[in-house]
C-alpha cells in the first residue's frame, strides 16, 4: 500500500477525470505509475543501446560522407 499527499487541485482534476472515465483516483494514479515505469525503461533501453552503438558519426559528417553537402 502507498499514502501520497496531494494538493486540493490535483484531487480535484484525479476526481473530475476518474468521473469522466467512469473510474476512481486508485486506477488513474495507478495507470499514470505504469506508464511513467515504462516509459522510463523505455528511455534505459534507449541509453543500453546508445551505449553500445559503435562507428557513430554526427549528421554533419554523416551528410559530407554521403556527398550531400559540398
Amino acid at each position: 500500500m502507498l499514502a501520497i499527499r496531494l494538493d486540493k487541485e490535483i484531487e480535484e482534476d484525479l476526481d473530475l477525470l476518474a468521473r469522466t472515465r467512469g473510474s476512481n483516483r486508485s486506477a488513474l494514479v495507478r495507470e499514470a505509475i505504469l506508464q511513467y515505469l515504462e516509459d522510463n525503461e523505455d528511455l534505459d533501453l534507449l541509453k543500453q543501446a546508445q551505449s553500445q552503438t559503435r562507428g557513430s558519426k554526427s549528421l554533419k559528417q554523416l551528410r559530407r560522407d554521403l556527398g550531400l553537402d559540398s
